[in-house]
């Protein structure tokens, strides 16, 4: 659920090309989505009537042991968004 949500969102919120990287630890496994986006996730209330989302970002708070945004380097654009899982 975690891959897809960061995934679908990057697709999305973006222009441009995105990707999406499994990464296997001993005791965990990181989801990482790159897109061309310089915005980065927030928490927002849930919108239950008009459908425009605020589910996601949460979800993925609570199922990550951690979570970490970090922007592209000056004049790439851009960001990387990690969630660390349990194994």
């Amino acid at each position: 659920m975690v891959a897809s949500e960061l995934f679908t969102n990057a697709l999305r919120h973006t222009r441009g090309t995105c990707t999406l990287e499994l990464t296997a630890h001993p005791d965990s496994t990181e989801v990482t989505a790159r897109d061309p986006s310089p915005q980065v996730p927030c928490m927002r209330t849930p919108d239950l009537i008009g459908g425009t989302g605020g589910f996601g970002w949460p979800m993925v708070n609570r199922l990550a042991r951690a979570t970490h945004v970090t922007a592209a380097p000056a004049g790439g654009g851009g960001k990387t968004v990690r969630a660390l899982l349990p194994r």
